[in-house]
């Protein structure tokens, strides 16, 4: 009966000490834990107000906060489970393994994720401009993490994955403030080429949305299979491209039926040859 209580005593003792010691382990554990909660979120707002400064684009702002303090707490928990005397190698090893493998199973969405990282951060292209990629041409509705949505001119959603247009080619349509309007008008072979030139310059010179600095560029630029071909270069500021290139277009066609100079179509000249016998 005396060994059993000795025994009882002395587990009791044990625990006693173990109690003591992990206690205090624990204790100490609390302890770095808060004081790295309040470090944590002192980090997340000096984060968050540099970003606000640096004018980071607010997709991105709140994406980037959220990955930052996601892996600030990751280490949080670690440091407190291996200051309570867990094992966190293995730990550790388990979840860079599952990491590899789910980054393995997704490399297309991690490309896209990226991507819309590039694009957020670096600006080629924002919400409200004008873009030209992937065979399609539209205005920016919105900038995400995987996807951009562009609106095309004819009112079609299309939604890009960020790793195409990130890699790719990408036209930014409106981006410079003005833009030069390309433009070719064809007159006959008989027309006089000194009074088309005229012409031109007075339509362009009548239109307020055309810029006289630079000065647009009127020359022949091809003698083609049935007209003299006209090159028309004016420049206009970007937001009036499209009135200028329709406007240009319906005043040409005026002033040349009232200066009587002819806009060709194709047309062939057959001759027939008889053979007369007697």
């Amino acid at each position: 009966m005396e060994v059993s209580v000795e025994r009882i005593e002395g587990y009791l003792s044990m625990i006693a000490e173990m109690s003591i010691q992990f206690g205090t382990k624990l204790l100490l554990a609390l302890i770095v834990f808060f004081i790295a909660q309040w470090i944590i979120n002192r980090i997340m707002s000096v984060a968050a107000l540099a970003m606000e400064k640096r004018g980071v684009e607010i997709t991105l702002h709140q994406f980037l906060l959220s990955i930052f303090k996601v892996i600030l707490k990751a280490i949080q928990i670690i440091i407190f489970a291996s200051m309570v005397g867990v094992e966190t190698a293995s730990l550790i090893a388990i979840l860079g393994a599952a990491g590899l493998a789910v980054g393995l199973a997704l490399q297309g969405s991690l490309a896209n994720f990226a991507g819309g990282i590039l694009i957020l951060l670096f600006k080629p292209f924002k919400a409200g401009d004008v873009i030209e990629a992937q065979g399609y041409v539209g205005t920016v509705v919105e900038i995400q993490i995987f996807n951009t949505i562009i609106r095309t001119l004819d009112n079609q959603r299309v939604i890009m994955p960020n790793g195409l247009l990130s890699n790719g080619c990408v036209k930014n349509l409106f981006v410079e403030s003005t833009r030069r309007v390309d433009m070719t008008f064809g007159i006959s072979y008989g027309d006089d080429i000194q009074k088309t030139k005229d012409v031109l310059e007075k339509v362009l010179a009548a239109n307020e949305l055309v810029l006289q600095d630079p000065k647009p560029d009127i020359f022949v630029s091809e003698h083609g299979a049935s007209s003299v071909n006209f090159t028309v270069r004016p420049w206009t500021n970007s937001e009036n491209y499209w009135p200028v290139y329709f406007g240009t277009m319906e005043a040409v066609k005026i002033a040349f039926d009232k200066e009587n100079i002819t806009i060709p179509f194709p047309q062939r000249d057959v001759h027939v040859i008889q053979d007369l016998k007697d």
